[in-house]
């Protein structure tokens, strides 16, 4: 029970410190990005993807953003992985979906990925590529934040409150916050089955 008691214990200390100014700053740009027809490519790996595949639903269903995530056709990343390398796949498959200016990035990642270290090099060139061509960036990250808060527009960083615990508590936050953005009365666009039955 002691785990579970002080797992619990970090959570509440995550919610007190996060920067719900940041959120609203995501927010209003998604606001905008919707007025002007942009897009959302959602880039993660591991939890990360997963995570994707489920805000890319959301984010369509929910908020009537259009939507898209490069893990969710397995055949096309293959593919780029193969021919290409797995450090390119992600940019190549945004320039094949013509990412434009009135589009936006959103990263889930733990660390943010670091060009130094060679950590999530993929993300990281389409975060480049995305700057290059002025596309809206954000993030929901862990740990420093690392390349993605250096260059977003909007960034959360899930606080550490324990270095044993950053992945769980970052991918599950990820989720916290994506939901609350497609709920809030500014983005969604559609009525949630469960809130619409009496």
């Amino acid at each position: 029970m002691n785990y579970i008691n002080e797992y619990f214990k970090e959570v509440h200390k995550i919610v007190d410190m996060i920067d719900a100014e940041v959120i609203g700053k995501m927010v209003a740009e998604l606001k905008i990005l919707r007025e002007n027809n942009g897009r959302v490519f959602f880039l993660g790996v591991g939890g990360g993807a997963g995570n994707a595949a489920h805000a890319v639903n959301d984010f369509r269903k929910i908020a009537s953003i259009e939507s898209y995530a490069p893990t969710d056709n397995v055949s096309e990343l293959t593919a780029r992985i193969n021919d290409d390398g797995w450090n390119t796949a992600f940019v190549k498959w945004l320039k094949g979906s013509r990412l434009s200016d009135k589009d936006g990035i959103f990263v889930f990642s733990v660390g943010g990925g670091n060009e130094e270290k060679n950590i999530s090099a993929n993300i990281v060139a389409s975060l480049k590529y995305a700057k290059e061509i002025e596309a809206k960036i954000f993030g929901i990250v862990g740990r420093d934040g690392g390349y993605t808060a250096r260059v977003a527009d909007a960034c959360v960083i899930i606080p550490t409150v324990n270095p044993e615990t950053v992945t769980s508590h970052t991918e599950a936050f990820q989720a916290v916050i994506w939901h609350l953005i497609v709920s809030h009365p500014e983005i969604k666009a559609s009525e949630m089955k469960w809130e619409s039955v009496k």
